[in-house]
């Protein structure tokens, strides 16, 4: 992917078992974020997982432990596990668990090509933004944009034409208190390049782009609504 350039919003295949070891078995603030997950799919009891090998702080490439991916029906509902403090309290700020967010992405089911790699594909483009954050101290919220300042798609084969994002507030998680502190949901929606060019124009706010689109679930057969 290329370098992203975020605008701030104005303001005044393992599974979690393999986890455990290194943390003791303390996991405080993976079971709330998994907890808030089973509520709105209560049907799924083993959703499909991508861990992590090698942690970050062991020297591994990828931020995020985890990454737990919910069959909604017609679409694919990513949630990442590592943005936010997961196991024991390490941090002084009461308030909030880690950094306070943790990532979502849904993604619209189509007759891929292969449908595994798209998944794997978002996967990393997640671990990707992760890496962003941890390694430039940032911090992603809702009604901010993302723009890579490629042409080219985000899917496996760079086909479509979302190259970029906006985010949200995911609707259905929201914002949880854990026992670590607050973590909000930071939900990313694909967008193409020409409604990205109309952002950093200022001829839209996200908000206003948000509406146009009419759905939070990334559709990579779209066309621009700009």
């Amino acid at each position: 992917m290329g370098i992203f350039d975020k605008l701030k919003k104005e303001k005044n295949e393992n599974d979690v078992n393999g986890v455990s070891n290194a943390q003791e078995g303390v996991f405080h603030g993976w079971n709330a974020i998994k907890d808030t997950f089973d509520e709105i799919y209560p049907e799924q009891v083993d959703p499909k997982h991508y861990g992590t090998l090698i942690k970050w702080k062991f020297g591994g490439n990828d931020p995020l432990d985890g990454i737990s991916i919910y069959d909604a029906g017609d679409y694919w509902h990513f949630v990442t596990f590592g943005l936010s403090e997961l196991y024991e309290k390490e941090t002084d700020d009461l308030e909030w668990s880690g950094s306070g967010m943790e990532f979502t992405f849904k993604l619209k089911k189509d007759n891929y090509e292969d449908e595994e790699a798209e998944i794997k594909g978002i996967c990393g483009i997640l671990q990707h933004i992760a890496r962003i954050s941890f390694t430039e101290n940032t911090i992603f919220q809702p009604l901010e944009y993302l723009y890579t300042g490629q042409k080219d798609g985000i899917d496996t084969q760079m086909k479509s034409k979302i190259t970029g994002f906006i985010t949200i507030l995911d609707p259905r998680a929201g914002r949880i208190n854990t026992p670590n502190g607050k973590v909000e949901f930071v939900q990313f929606i694909g967008v193409t390049d020409n409604e990205l060019q109309a952002l950093l124009n200022k001829e839209i706010n996200v908000t206003e782009l948000f509406e146009k689109l009419g759905t939070d679930v990334t559709d990579y057969s779209r066309d621009s609504v700009i």
